[in-house]
């Protein structure tokens, strides 16, 4: 059997390809090249993810330039409508890129599968719809393979974090895999959650652990940090040390005081609603971790782990006790600019040498 080249590449070497936008611009470069009069096009698949529905990849044929839209998951607050209903963005984008017909099409034998959407610089011809339908059907394995990886590298991501889950896909399934990092930690949790849980039924337990979580993660990835762990009410978050301390520390502070202003908003909120506001404290230090998988030999964790993470820990405990909401370590405070508070050196259960303690200046 004589294939195409365009063909040929789809047998031989687009289950390779890094992502969808690369493999359906390569695919409409084949396809050009074979002959087919193409202006652009869209590959619209769906996602597994907390909050995005379905990714569609645009290619303009001029310029070789891929753009992305996301549509989100209809319960988010924040959905695009416009973006919801597959395909729909990919359609308008080429239906402004040239007068001719788009010529679209599921990929595989699901109706609700991936579609693929082609326009051309002018009406294709019967012969050239049947190529494009030919190569929709070539591209149904290589498609696949790509959208495993992307499935697995999205289920790591929502449940380890982004560095996290990039580590692990790199690193071998076995104990005694990491490294030694340096970093800025955040431990905070709320205050009274055990109380609340008691007098409150679970859907309302649970929806201000999402708001509180919420809030909390979203300071953390904004600023560049990472959510290791979910600890009950509790969170673990790290700031690697990328460029230097002193930035991963004032990131960490930065995103400890956009938590605060977005609880503060929460708590108002509540209070409206006659629910009870969800105080937190929360913990920042700066030392070294090691960072790689601990466990059994056949069920594994990633986290973070060693004196530091201790420290964290036992200090943010010593937020009720001092009634502040944030407390600092000397070793962070050394790194940082940001005007704090000195609250003298205070023991920790556990920690051999009492700590230095610093908060926040009030407002």
């Amino acid at each position: 059997m004589q294939l195409s080249s365009t063909l040929s590449w789809l047998v031989d070497a687009a289950a390779e390809t890094a992502g969808a936008n690369r493999l359906l611009a390569d695919l409409g470069s084949h396809l050009i090249t074979d002959g087919l009069p193409l202006a652009g096009g869209a590959l619209t698949l769906e996602v597994p993810h907390p909050l995005i529905a379905r990714r569609t990849w645009l290619w303009r044929a001029d310029n070789g330039e891929v753009i992305e839209a996301l549509g989100f998951a209809p319960e988010q607050p924040f959905a695009m409508p416009d973006m919801v209903g597959s395909g729909n963005a990919g359609r308008r984008w080429l239906g402004t890129l040239a007068p001719g017909p788009i010529h679209e099409g599921t990929i595989g034998t699901r109706p609700d599968g991936p579609t693929l959407g082609w326009i051309g610089t002018r009406a294709f011809t019967p012969a050239e719809a049947d190529q494009l339908r030919e190569a929709a059907r070539f591209m149904a394995a290589p498609l696949a393979a790509l959208a495993a990886r992307a499935t697995l590298t999205a289920a790591l991501e929502a449940y380890l974090g982004r560095r996290s889950a990039a580590r692990v896909l790199a690193s071998p399934l076995r104990r005694n895999t990491g490294e030694t990092i340096r970093a800025a930690l955040l431990f905070a949790d709320l205050r009274g959650f055990t109380a609340l849980s008691e007098s409150h039924p679970p859907a309302e337990v649970i929806a201000a652990l999402d708001a509180w979580f919420d809030r909390i993660a979203g300071a953390i990835h904004a600023f560049g940090g990472e959510v290791l762990k979910f600890i009950g009410d509790g969170l673990l978050a790290i700031f690697p040390v990328t460029t230097s301390a002193r930035s991963a520390s004032e990131a960490a502070l930065r995103a400890v005081s956009a938590a605060r202003v977005g609880m503060a908003h929460l708590d108002v909120e509540r209070r409206k609603q006659g629910l009870p506001p969800l105080p937190f404290g929360a913990a920042l230090h700066l030392g070294e971790v090691h960072w790689g998988n601990i466990g059994a030999a056949d069920r594994l964790d990633f986290t973070a782990i060693g004196a530091a993470v201790n420290l964290v820990s036992r200090l943010e405990g010593l937020c009720k006790p001092l009634e502040q909401p944030v407390l600092v370590s000397g070793a962070l405070a050394a790194e940082t600019e940001t005007p704090l508070v000195a609250l003298g050196s205070h023991e920790l259960r556990g920690i051999a040498r009492p700590c230095a303690v610093f908060t926040l200046p009030e407002g």
